[in-house]
């Protein structure tokens, strides 16, 4: 009887957990890579709708 138990092989295992560390480093730089760019690309349109607001208050004011 080929059962999935008589295959497995906790060496290998262990083996592997080197492998899925570098999976999951990679997994937690992508995705801060994400989050800092859509920090940067906020402070980006926030500076420029706080410029563009400011401009209309000027034309309002005279």
């Amino acid at each position: 009887m080929n059962d999935i138990f008589t295959k497995f092989n906790p060496g290998a295992f262990v083996d592997n957990l080197s492998y899925m560390g570098v999976g999951m480093a990679c997994i937690f730089i992508v995705i801060g890579a994400i989050i800092l760019s859509v920090v940067v690309l906020d402070l980006a349109t926030r500076a420029v709708a706080n410029r563009k607001k400011a401009k209309e208050e000027n034309v309002e004011q005279q």
